[in-house]
């Protein structure tokens, strides 16, 4: 399974990749890293245009885009639908046609787990970075509670990587945190609970949610693992 060094290894080859092509080499370090079958970006940009990165064999993307998967993936629909990460187990498959995409999609190896970040950017920008995998339940729980966070991280740092290839795009400013909010992120970043972070700030739990819920307003964010993914994606907090 993926260590810190690993990360942060991921993180620093998607900071310096200069081209589109670069970002497929990273999927693929991520399969190795983390122990897994497949990884994969798909990113819609503004003006509608498709870019996919991903480990997938050839046989199913072509027969992805032969068929039009994408009007009933259950996972593309369900996580356009949310703004929070999504294990596909708990995504409806009840439809007749959901289930035959399933078993098409097992049939070419995709994989019988899977967990998908939804990201929106601007101007109608939406993308999915997804890991599958083909293991019993029990096991992906554990994978999942043990490295969900670092998936986030790694999805919204391939968002911020792929808006750079965008023409013409135009920067999210995001409005500056306050000293307390920044060292408030940067703990819970490097693993501190929120009764660590208080204690090391001096403060009490109920100030720390007040800083933490001002710099999630002021990121735009979801939630604190989403907050604390833009902080470092945008380069405010540094781990």
């Amino acid at each position: 399974m993926a260590t810190k060094a690993e990360l942060d290894k991921i993180l620093g080859a998607l900071d310096a990749t200069k081209t589109l092509e670069g970002l497929q080499d990273i999927i693929e370090s991520i399969c190795a890293g983390f122990a897994i079958d497949h990884a994969m970006y798909h990113w819609v940009d503004s003006a509608g245009d498709h870019y996919y990165f991903g480990t997938y064999p050839d046989a199913w993307t072509q027969q992805y885009q032969e068929k039009n998967y994408t009007r009933i993936d259950p996972v593309v629909v369900g996580c356009y639908q949310r703004f929070h990460p999504v294990d596909w187990k708990r995504l409806d498959w009840s439809p007749k046609p959901a289930r035959e995409f399933l078993k098409d999609a097992l049939k070419h190896g995709v994989g019988n787990q899977g967990y998908s970040i939804p990201i929106r950017g601007p101007n109608g920008q939406f993308a999915l970075f997804s890991v599958s995998h083909n293991c019993a339940d029990e096991t992906w729980e554990k994978f999942v509670d043990q490295h969900g966070r670092d998936l986030i991280l790694i999805g919204h740092y391939f968002n911020r990587k792929a808006l750079e290839f965008e023409p013409d795009r135009t920067p999210e400013q995001a409005q500056p945190l306050s000293p307390r909010e920044l060292d408030a992120l940067t703990l819970l970043a490097i693993g501190y609970s929120r009764a660590q972070v208080a204690k090391t700030l001096s403060i009490s739990e109920h100030t720390l949610r007040v800083y933490i819920e001002s710099a999630r307003f002021k990121l735009g964010a979801l939630n604190t693992t989403h907050a604390i993914a833009r902080a470092i994606s945008c380069g405010m907090i540094i781990i």
